[in-house]
């Protein structure tokens, strides 16, 4: 992080959490389960979907993951009860993944289990790259006996393209992102160009590879590219969505939705909303410049 951004990132610190909240507003459903139900129905009226993430992957005892998976469980029990257009994603962090890989196993093992039987889906995001081989070992062993669950593969990592070839036989359903963590270089593209190259060689070798694809962008060049690949190689629409993060570009979302692509959008809730956040400026402090930004122009 060059001296500059830890300045951004300390000074957005230094800023009462009640100035933080009212930013974090447009990208955090809320505190409660009830505050994210809104939210989704909100966008269920919109015609567009949802994956509900707890907040709090930040665990450091077997106790606390287990609260989290209950947390989790009472996100499944709402989108049952109120029939909602929405899955749920989890961090495998925040089931125990760090603690100890069998118990996350059994853990997440419980919500596909849930999921299953109401005929949803449960995602597992990517942290990380501690967290990749464990998280797709996670997965590997889920997919043993369910089929209703997915991972996360991230553009930026040069390793990606050999994951989803390792993942090829089961055919799965898999969300593309560009990758938020500081990875060292040694591991990960850094540069604009050859990081929107990457993610789009990996996306044509899934949709050739008849792989489900989420194609999480906010980037409207990838969004086009993805477009001409889905007409060039005629990937009927059933065979991905497009995913993007609540409160960022509306307008493109909703130009994605009304020309008849289907959309989901990542709606995370939670009472660590803040520690969340700050953590993620530390990892990409290139959003605290936003922030800071944001707070200058609106006066």
């Amino acid at each position: 992080m060059s001296l500059i951004n830890e300045l951004i990132v300390s000074f957005v610190q230094t800023l009462p959490k009640s100035v933080v909240k009212k930013f974090s507003n447009r990208y955090i459903a809320g505190d409660s389960l009830q505050d994210a139900v809104l939210v989704v129905q909100d966008l269920n009226r919109k015609g567009i979907h949802a994956t509900i993430d707890v907040l709090g992957e930040a665990i450091t005892t077997k106790e606390e993951a287990t609260a989290s998976k209950q947390a989790c469980s009472d996100v499944l029990d709402a989108i049952r009860k109120l029939q909602l257009k929405a899955n749920l994603s989890i961090k495998p962090t925040q089931m125990g993944l760090k603690l100890d890989e069998q118990f996350a196993y059994q853990q997440v093992l419980t919500l596909v289990e849930k999921a299953k039987g109401m005929q949803n889906f449960v995602r597992l995001d990517m942290e990380d790259s501690t967290c990749t081989d464990a998280t797709i070992r996670l997965f590997n062993k889920l997919r043993e006996t369910h089929d209703n669950c997915g991972i996360v593969v991230q553009a930026y990592m040069r390793r990606t393209l050999s994951d989803l070839i390792s993942l090829s036989a089961l055919k799965p359903n898999v969300r593309l992102c560009k990758g938020i963590y500081i990875e060292p270089v040694s591991i990960a593209f850094k540069g604009k160009e050859e990081i929107r190259k990457n993610y789009l060689d990996n996306l044509k070798w899934m949709f050739e590879n008849k792989h489900y694809v989420g194609i999480a962008t906010h980037d409207s060049y990838l969004i086009d590219e993805a477009i001409n690949l889905i007409q060039t190689l005629k990937i009927p629409r059933d065979a991905f969505e497009f995913q993007m993060l609540l409160g960022v570009h509306e307008d493109l979302r909703d130009y994605l939705a009304e020309s008849g692509y289907k959309v989901r959008i990542y709606v995370p809730f939670g009472k660590d909303w803040y520690l969340y956040s700050i953590r993620r400026l530390k990892e990409n402090p290139n959003v605290a410049g936003q922030i800071v930004k944001n707070l200058f122009s609106r006066h």
